[in-house]
């Protein structure tokens, strides 16, 4: 039986989230993307609103608009008229959260306030979050007052030197004026969304949220109470100093500060809700009211003895007489006070009563990490489910309580101080720990959503692509654009159950590979290629080497599996590979490559992938920029293959055209290999067949039958380099030298456009201060 769960979230005009859909899984979704794609966004606009709704500022807008605030500001303090201020003109502009929750036919109970038309019979609920002026006729005359104020001032203070000089008085335009009026004059209203209206409800990244009308009302109250509960580890979970004692905290607020990530905290705080056996007692609770009683009268027996002395001195003064009562020394003990101390909670080393133990801040930042994540986890559930005293609470405040049959919960970067093996722990655990409840494990119609985001490629690697929603980033094309987000749902990229999704998770697992979190990616064909390829970058292309490139090395024979992954992620990238010739009859036997012969390519990413062709003389032929598969405008990829040079042997230059990294990589650093010292491998047999032929066609022949003879010496003869020479001075092949060139152009031309993004909003928002 299906169940009720929020299915889509859609974000407009928050940040560089300028419209995006986001699709959850009916667990947990996992954020994931390079640096500055929008996950953090993300996460802060979902807080935002659901959360905390008087948070927002200014820069939560999305850049681009503020132009078009302030143009709207122009036309107030130009024209003077009211005809200009219509409600409709800011909400195409202001930022929004659409939520949509799928109910089925018996959990209408649940949204009967939420119903959109008379019609509606089950299917999609959908909710409007929007931060709009509370009166736009008060925003409209407060701001005019406020500018013309500023105007007004600037001539009376205008005299001698001062004259030369540009005040900039608050407010310039109407950005600025929100900047400090967000929280006085903006609110976040609900309005019911019509789900017929939705486009492409079963997906589509790239959408157009619907339209208010006119007269759209809001909704009265907050709609979501009573139908999703809300919870949020934050990224900033702040550890304490070992050296903070919480005992001389001055109070409970200043220890949170003080020490959020705390154990001993969060057990007082679920003490206080659910435990306490002091708060609204039960039966449950007899036994220990007594242990209570019991300690408390014999502490008050202790005292009465320790002060008998001290107080029948007092009496022997005169003090207490008639007419004053007598002093009586009496105790409270509160089982809390138990936790108020740097004590409080412990760790054993050693596995033994007697072992020495330690203070909790003692343990390592990971540990400490892990288990205030695990244990807010646990409360987070508790509360949700009335465990305890909250029941007997909730039950006194509202006699029509219920439990809210959804709950989403946020987890801002969970790896911060755990090492891979612990992030893989949490991930894995997380979700089963929000549903360790008798009642969640019996009943299906209460529905937990984890929303996680994340940087660490250990925890993105142990869910499934189902899970994941990655984050591309979209420069702007043009100075008045902002650079934007679109969320890619990873759940169909390879189709559904296929083969090629497990091969691609398994290997992606196996290789702890960085593609969901790079800027651009090198597929390599080969173990030697793995080895070579990254001092090549490190020694001749530095800005390529200082960017976020990820290297993937995967056999030729499964490069062409990753296709529907790269091309759904919209990554930059540059495939390495290799030409392969074979015969055209029968299983294509590898052959030398030569013109003119009727050889073809046994490379799969080249027949099937780039450049889509099979003949040798095509591909000999083809030119660079018919090596490059250009999707759009932002997205590109480029396939670099053994291209012919010209090489001198004796007195006679010749067409060398090589088959393998290996052959090409001795003919780029000929002179090298002559005079190298190294006498073993392949190294000592490329040598000797370089200088014991004087044909072109002789060495081709003699470097086949190298290659040939062991291909499984790829990887030895790349260690073998390493350890003759200095890896400095290898140039690479010309075919790889070439895609590297055009993948560090690339990079150069995002970063470019990155650092124009970034130059706009720092000067917008100095220009705010």
């Amino acid at each position: 039986m299906k169940h009720m769960i929020i299915k889509l979230l859609e974000i407009q005009n928050f940040r560089k989230l300028q419209s995006c859909r986001i699709e959850l899984d009916k667990e947990k979704t996992v954020f994931i993307g390079a640096n500055n794609s929008g996950k953090t966004s993300a996460m802060d606009a979902l807080v935002k609103f659901l959360i905390n709704r008087n948070k927002f500022s200014i820069n939560d807008f999305t850049l681009s608009n503020w132009n078009v605030l302030n143009t709207i500001g122009e036309k107030w303090v130009n024209d003077n008229r009211l005809e200009e201020l219509t409600i409709d003109k800011f909400r195409g502009i202001l930022p929004a959260l659409d939520i949509w929750i799928s109910v089925s036919n018996d959990e209408i109970h649940y949204v009967t306030h939420l119903i959109p038309t008379l019609d509606w019979t089950g299917g999609l609920i959908g909710v409007r979050l929007l931060l709009e002026a509370k009166n736009i006729e008060i925003l409209y005359k407060e701001y005019l007052l406020a500018y013309k104020a500023a105007k007004d001032t600037v001539p009376t203070c205008e005299d001698g030197d001062v004259k030369e000089k540009q005040l900039n008085l608050w407010p310039s335009n109407l950005c600025e004026y929100i900047s400090k009026k967000i929280e006085s004059q903006f609110v976040v209203n609900a309005y019911i969304l019509d789900p017929l209206k939705l486009i492409n409800a079963d997906g589509a990244e790239d959408v157009t949220p619907q339209k208010l009308s006119e007269n759209a009302e809001p909704y009265e109250g907050n709609p979501l109470k009573g139908l999703i509960r809300i919870d949020n580890i934050n990224a900033q979970r702040g550890f304490s100093d070992p050296e903070v004692n919480i005992e001389d905290v001055e109070n409970e607020n200043s220890i949170e500060r003080a020490s959020r990530g705390k154990l001993s905290i969060q057990l007082r705080k679920y003490y206080n809700k659910h435990l306490d056996p002091m708060k609204l007692p039960d039966p449950e609770d007899i036994e220990a009211l007594y242990a209570i009683k019991n300690a408390q009268d014999a502490f008050d027996q202790k005292l009465k003895q320790g002060f008998k002395d001290a107080l029948e001195e007092l009496e022997s003064l005169g003090y207490p007489g008639v007419a004053n009562p007598k002093i009586s020394i009496s105790t409270k003990i509160n089982p809390l006070d138990g936790l108020k101390h740097n004590s409080a909670v412990q760790y054993a080393v050693l596995d033994d009563e007697r072992s020495p133990k330690l203070p909790e801040q003692y343990n390592g930042l990971g540990y400490q990490n892990l288990i205030s994540m695990v244990f807010k986890l646990m409360s987070f559930r508790d509360e949700w489910m009335q465990v305890g005293k909250e029941a007997k609470r909730n039950n006194m405040d509202l006699n029509d309580y219920f439990i809210p049959p959804l709950h989403l919960v946020f987890v801002e970067e969970p790896e911060a101080h755990l090492h891979a093996q612990v992030q893989q722990v949490f991930i894995r655990k997380a979700y089963d720990v929000l549903r360790n409840h008798k009642s969640l494990k019996e009943q299906k119609n209460f529905c937990t959503q984890l929303i996680v985001s994340t940087h660490s490629s250990h925890i993105a690697h142990e869910v499934s692509f189902a899970n994941l929603r990655y984050f591309r980033r979209i420069p702007s094309q043009s100075t008045e654009k902002t650079p934007m987000t679109v969320v890619i749902n990873l759940s169909d990229v390879f189709g559904e159950g296929t083969n090629t999704d497990k091969f691609v998770e398994r290997y992606l697992k196996t290789t702890h590979c960085d593609l969901f979190f790079a800027d651009a990616a090198i597929l390599i064909e080969g173990s030697a290629e793995r080895i070579m390829v990254p001092h090549f970058i490190k020694y001749h292309y530095p800005k390529l080497y200082q960017s976020y490139i990820t290297l993937l090395e995967i056999g030729g024979s499964h490069a062409h599996r990753l296709r529907p992954l790269v091309e759904k992620l919209g990554m930059t990238c540059l495939i390495i590979t290799d030409l392969d010739a074979g015969k055209a009859d029968g299983h294509h036997k590898s052959a030398i490559p030569e013109r003119n012969k009727g050889l073809v390519t046994n490379n799969s990413t080249l027949k099937t992938w780039i450049p889509e062709k099979m003949k040798i003389d095509e591909l000999l032929d083809l030119s660079s920029q018919n090596k490059v598969k250009k999707y759009d405008n932002f997205f590109s990829i480029r396939v670099a293959y053994q291209a012919p040079i010209m090489l001198k042997l004796e007195s006679k230059e010749e067409e060398f055209i090589f088959n393998t990294f290996e052959d090409a990589l001795v003919c780029n650093n000929i002179q090298l290999f002559k005079n190298i010292s190294e006498t073993s491998g392949w190294i000592e047999e490329f040598k000797n067949a370089i200088n014991s032929n004087t044909s072109v066609d002789e060495l081709k022949k003699a470097f086949f039958d190298i290659i040939r003879g062991s291909s499984s010496k790829k990887a030895a003869f790349a260690l073998d380099l390493l350890h003759a020479t200095d890896p400095e001075k290898y140039n690479p092949p010309s075919y790889i030298e070439e895609g590297l060139d055009w993948l560090e152009t690339e990079i150069c031309i995002r970063q470019k456009e990155f650092d124009i993004d970034m130059g706009k909003l720092e000067s917008t928002m100095m220009e705010e201060v």
